[in-house]
């Protein structure tokens, strides 16, 4: 008796993780067919503009981030204390 509930058990358990692996299966060569549909019908267009970031402007924008963080952090520290 407990066999068979055993290998209903089983049966069941390779029954649904093979739905699982048939539809992702199914799903990642319907994702691949989108990709070329899209990429046939919308090409992206280059841009001939380089946007470069300056160093400096870089090191701007890292330095708010540094500031936002600290007074975050200040902060919530206020709040425990």
């Amino acid at each position: 008796m407990e066999t068979n509930l055993v290998m209903e058990a089983f049966k069941f358990m390779i029954l649904g993780m093979g739905i699982v692996f048939s539809f992702l299966v199914i799903m990642i060569f319907a994702l691949k067919a989108q990709a070329k549909i899209i990429a046939k019908y919308f090409p992206m267009k280059e841009n001939k503009k380089t946007n470069k970031v300056q160093p400096q402007a870089a090191a701007s924008d890292t330095a708010k981030k540094i500031a936002a963080i600290t007074a975050v952090i200040q902060h919530h520290n206020n709040l425990k204390g």
